[in-house]
């Protein structure tokens, strides 16, 4: 079985059952402990699942995945899914962006357009955009996390609140069956509602990992976007909702990597 389809079962496994252990992977699937071992750190890298002694539970929906973890976690997916975005975004425009590892690979692809005005409550995305001589960056003000350098408060909700800008451009934590988008942090989610609710068009820029994670504040729900991008087919639902919506969807290819031929 490929490694992608034996992740998707072992996520379905743990939400059905709660608890899965190695022994019981290792026998289903008829392959060595360590590769199951190896699915399991990969897999509760990236919050589908909680590592356990000798097995795996359902993941926690108040505490995200460390930033530094998150910033490696699906890189290349997150800048395909940026390089298309940013195709719809013309020279000149105003937009806000997002906290998150994904808004950052969307700041680094808009670094090829010309007199873009950003506003902004993520600190690294205004690093990665302040080179840029004929960028206008503005930082929205508040409380700076040192986890990953976003900035959040009632300051920088109030600040957000003030201006009315051509495209939002919003990250997610998690997506769940019915729509809902979904964050770990209360404070962050305020300012997103405010980018959403102050955006002429909401982009949103998700992985195929977010689809089905879990968190525990409703941000909103996804037929609030204007325009979804992705790199694998969401689910049937999801579709259909943004399809009743009109809300634009796009799923984005990205080059396999090189087929490892080692045997698992």
């Amino acid at each position: 079985m490929k490694q992608n389809k034996r992740h998707q079962q072992i996520i379905d496994l743990v939400k059905s059952q709660g608890y899965v252990s190695t022994e019981d992977l290792v026998e289903r699937f008829n392959v060595s402990p360590q590769t199951i071992r190896r699915d399991l750190n990969e897999l509760a890298a990236e919050n589908h699942i909680r590592r356990h002694h000798g097995g795996a539970t359902v993941p926690s929906s108040s505490e995200n995945t460390a930033y530094a973890t998150r910033k490696v976690l699906q890189q290349q997916e997150k800048d395909t899914i940026a390089q298309a975005l940013v195709k719809h975004i013309p020279d000149g425009a105003t937009l806000f962006i997002d906290i998150g590892t994904t808004p950052e690979a969307v700041a680094r692809a808009l670094l090829d357009h010309h007199n873009l005005r950003v506003v902004t409550n993520n600190l690294n995305a205004a690093a990665i955009l302040m080179p840029k001589q004929d960028f206008t960056v503005i930082i929205a003000g508040g409380e700076v996390r040192n986890r990953d350098g976003g900035i959040v408060g009632e300051a920088t909700l109030d600040f957000v609140s003030q201006f009315r800008l051509d495209f939002g451009i919003l990250g997610i934590s998690g997506i769940d069956d019915d729509g809902s988008l979904l964050d770990f942090d209360y404070h962050e989610v305020r300012v997103k509602k405010a980018i959403l609710d102050n955006s002429r068009c909401v982009m949103l820029a998700a992985d195929h990992t977010k689809f089905g994670r879990n968190a525990m504040v409703n941000l909103g729900n996804i037929t609030q976007l204007d325009m979804v991008f992705t790199d694998a087919t969401p689910p049937a639902q999801i579709r259909d909702m943004l399809s009743a919506q009109g809300s634009h969807l796009e799923v984005i290819s990205h080059p396999e990597p090189v087929a490892n031929v080692t045997a698992e």
